[in-house]
């Protein structure tokens, strides 16, 4: 009698494991047991050796299979669409290789994923990631909770500098980018302890708060390479210094030419740039420097155009050009402030008309201020005649503030023989993707804020992963641009893709994934991202220390 049955054993073999599955018929010639393998399985998935295992068994009577659903136990499963796609980007991008295989990693690789999916602090992310598959996508054999990614956090602030060579290395290889766009920001913190809070320039209009100072810097492209961290009262220029011996130290770039906006790029980094390097730069000069040019008359005012014009002095080359969509806003601004001005102004007449007893001179104290504040002091006097405040235009004055409405200069040390006046300009306009690298980093989707950390080195860590978080919403934006929803709105639809947990009347557990709705399809399909059918069951436990029960 011939007996068909899969052979499946382990063995190992110079320290390492291996698995065996063969397809056999098992029979007996003069009392002993042959074996004939009728095919190798050790390919097969996990959920194709069970499949026909099960088949097998009931070979007998292949009817019992039509009521194997009397068989199965099944529930709802954990999320896993989201992670499974960030996952794959993550690796395209480099991301995974640069981090490593440690445990943390891919901890590290988890906090990323929540940021993007749903942000928040260290403990929100352990609860996120009790209704997402993380352990069994990422691999993480042991469960954690919100003190593993702490300690995790920790070991990446000490990586942060390898991690970014590791992927300039795996971006750019030998090839490295000519240009370089850096920005800064700030963000401020709800609370004082932080130890890189202070006071300073604050970008975000929070009168009153401390804050952290963010530089960042991208490829031409606007693809993330490096963010730094700096006190809250650095000013601007202090962190060029750090980027520039990260180009030429770190990197090993050679030809490089830097492009920062005016107030980042001045004399003394021109200088380091130059002296230390032999590095270029682009950026663009203030109007009081625009107007010193103008008395010097190496420009006139007149060469300010729609279209560009090249001015070359002392080896350094000026771009001209005028705007004239913002010059009109700029106009429109001013005009708007003024009628604010003159509804204040009515405002305090009515009420000196009302009230007998209101002193004029306090009416024009208030209106005096409003001016000031609104920057309309040096062309609008405010005058009182009896009880009555109004105001005159100094028109020549008006005029003479406004002529250079629109006008802007780029510097450059470029020479005219390596770079066009029209690529020059391309590349200062550039900095918007910094720009909105920033916007997207701290409040368009990854909301780098609030800081729920207060040690330097985890906020380092904390900026740091919303950086990785915006390599791969980069990468997403591009892979989604024809589709008609937000990185924000592809990834909570993914995310709604649960798997469905089966358990055989033999014991044999293994997790079904449903086929997406056409969107999902759609967004996996243009980000080139395939979702497994199944895969097994891990036993990984994913808590929080914090409970919030106790928390209420």
């Amino acid at each position: 009698m011939v007996t068909m049955h899969i052979d499946d054993q382990k063995y190992s073999r110079n320290g390492k494991q291996y698995r065996r599955v063969l397809l056999r018929n098992s029979y007996r010639v003069d009392g002993k047991v042959r074996h004939d393998t009728v095919a190798s399985l050790s390919k097969c998935t996990d959920e194709e050796i069970d499949a026909l295992k099960l088949a097998l068994k009931n070979k007998g009577d292949l009817s019992k299979l039509k009521n194997i659903q009397q068989e199965l136990q099944t529930e709802q499963g954990l999320c896993m669409g989201a992670v499974w796609l960030l996952r794959e980007i993550a690796r395209k991008s480099g991301i995974l290789k640069a981090l490593g295989e440690s445990r943390n990693a891919k901890l590290i690789q988890w906090l990323i994923m929540a940021s993007l999916i749903e942000q928040g602090s260290r403990l929100s992310a352990t609860r996120l990631a009790k209704r997402h598959a993380v352990c069994d996508i990422l691999g993480i054999e042991k469960g954690f909770n919100e003190e593993d990614l702490y300690n995790a956090m920790d070991w990446l602030e000490g990586k942060q500098a390898e991690i970014e060579d590791n992927l300039f290395k795996i971006r750019y290889g030998t090839e490295c980018p000519a240009f370089y766009l850096y920005d800064v920001t700030s963000s401020y913190l709800e609370g004082q302890e932080n130890e890189l809070a202070d006071y300073g320039y604050n970008r975000d209009k929070k009168k009153g708060k401390m804050q952290i100072v963010i530089g960042l810097m991208t490829d031409d492209d606007g693809h993330p390479m490096s963010v730094e961290v700096f006190k809250g009262n650095t000013q601007d220029p202090k962190t060029v210094s750090n980027q520039i011996k990260k180009m030429g130290e770190r990197f090993g770039a050679k030809k490089v030419t830097l492009v920062g906006d005016r107030g980042m790029i001045k004399s003394a980094q021109m200088e380091e740039l130059n002296d230390s390097y032999q590095f270029n730069y682009i950026t663009a000069i203030s109007k009081p420097q625009i107007e010193k040019l103008i008395k010097r008359e190496v420009i006139q005012l007149d060469l300010f155009d729609e279209k560009l014009v090249e001015i070359e002095d002392e080896g350094v080359r000026y771009i001209l050009k005028r705007n004239p969509v913002r010059a009109q806003e700029i106009e429109n601004t001013r005009q708007s402030k003024l009628e604010r001005l003159k509804r204040l102004i009515d405002k305090e007449n009515k009420h000196l008309e009302e009230c007998p007893k209101a002193k004029p001179s306090v009416a024009e104290k208030h209106v005096i201020n409003k001016a000031s504040q609104l920057k309309l002091s040096q062309w609008v006097t405010i005058i009182t005649n009896d009880r009555t405040v109004t105001f005159e235009i100094d028109l020549t004055k008006k005029e003479e503030l406004s002529r250079l409405d629109g006008c802007y200069a780029i510097k450059t040390d470029l020479k005219k023989d390596t770079i066009s006046p029209e690529k020059v300009h391309d590349r200062y306009k550039g900095l918007a993707v910094v720009e909105n690298a920033f916007r997207t980093m701290k409040t368009a989707l990854l909301e780098m804020r609030p800081i729920f950390v207060r040690k330097a080195d985890r906020t380092r860590a904390h900026v740091f992963i919303i950086m990785l978080a915006h390599m791969i919403e980069h990468q997403l934006r591009k892979d989604w641009r024809n589709i008609d929803a937000t990185v924000g709105e592809g990834i909570m639809e993914l995310a709604s893709i649960c798997s469905i947990k089966i358990k055989t009347k033999e014991g044999v557990e293994y997790q079904v994934i449903p086929k997406p709705r056409k969107l999902g399809e759609t967004l996996l399909k243009e980000a080139e991202v395939n979702l497994p059918t199944a895969f097994p069951v891990g036993n990984a436990v994913v808590d929080t220390r914090k409970k919030l029960i106790t928390e209420r």
